[in-house]
């Protein structure tokens, strides 16, 4: 009797359609649009008129030249950039956690290329990896260095940038890894000290090991976000020199300057389900890798 009395007590309090505002706005911005991707993809449409014409779309995307060029750029990009960004970003988070005097400024030093506009970033390194007349190569010269054209040479263009996602990106990284670090309870660092643990045993056997839900975070944002770049890859090469640079992002945008938005819609299909099928067993090993810890 007590039992059912305690059941009859824990009524739901609000009703379902409390979430039908969300939901409509949901279903309107995102699952709507989504549906219409998908079967605008298989057409020959403008903006006046659309023509059904199966899965051409996916065969002419398919066949595309540069295509091979673009996903082997495009996952290259993702994981050199995802990759600095948790090894930078871990790095920051524990120095900028540390006893350092000005480690609030340098923190805001840090974040501050995250406020910046994309494309201002690419347009200002553009110009600052000019090959002579940039201000990186004339600092190099100084040195007696020649620096080499960062943007035109065909082997180091995609790199360079890549290290400008980097340098732009690693701020929000290391915000997440200062949360997940200072989220650690103290007293592991006070036992550690007490048994005579040096610095390096701290990052070693508590940070590292602790911060791994921060970590997981970052891999995952930064991932899917190198998957889908294009607006600093537009502002500072447009994919050249030839396709050295060029993402299936940049592709697309290229297929629809030309006209052919159900070309351009069916490599967005194809850019949503590659990142699905990337970033979706990925997670599930990092949550797996986290509950193991």
């Amino acid at each position: 009797m007590q039992k059912a009395s305690l059941t009859k007590t824990y009524k739901r309090v609000y009703t379902y359609k409390f979430l039908l505002p969300a939901g409509i706005i949901y279903f309107v911005l995102f699952l709507l649009p989504t549906i219409m991707s998908f079967f605008f993809s298989m057409t020959r449409w403008d903006l006046v008129d659309w023509d059904y014409i199966g899965f051409d779309n996916y065969k002419t995307f398919f066949s595309e030249s540069s295509l091979n060029i673009g996903f082997r750029n495009t996952l290259i990009y993702a994981v050199v950039t995802c990759g600095l960004k948790v090894v930078f970003g871990l790095l920051l988070g524990v120095a900028l956690t540390s006893g350092l005097r000005i480690k609030g400024y340098l923190r805001s030093v840090v974040f501050f290329p995250t406020l910046l506009s994309t494309i201002a970033v690419g347009i200002a390194f553009s110009s600052m990896m000019h090959p002579t007349q940039g201000l990186i190569n004339k600092s190099l010269s100084l040195a007696g260095i020649v620096g080499p054209d960062w943007l035109g040479d065909t082997s180091i263009a995609l790199l360079s940038v890549a290290f400008v996602d980097v340098w732009k990106g690693v701020g929000m990284a290391t915000v997440i890894f200062i949360a997940g670090i200072m989220s650690i309870p103290e007293d592991y660092y006070e036992a550690l000290q007490i048994d005579g643990g040096n610095a390096w045993d701290r990052f070693r056997h508590i940070t590292n090991p602790l911060v791994a839900p921060a970590m997981n975070s970052v891999i995952i944002l930064a991932f899917i976000g190198g998957l889908r770049s294009f607006d600093l890859v537009w502002a500072m090469t447009k994919g050249g020199p030839g396709f050295s640079t060029d993402l299936i992002a940049s592709i697309i945008y290229k297929q629809y300057q030309g006209g052919f938005y159900g070309l351009s819609t069916a490599g967005n299909v194809i850019l949503f389900i590659g990142v699905s099928l990337l970033a979706f067993p990925l997670l599930k090993l990092l949550s797996k890798r986290e509950v193991d810890l």
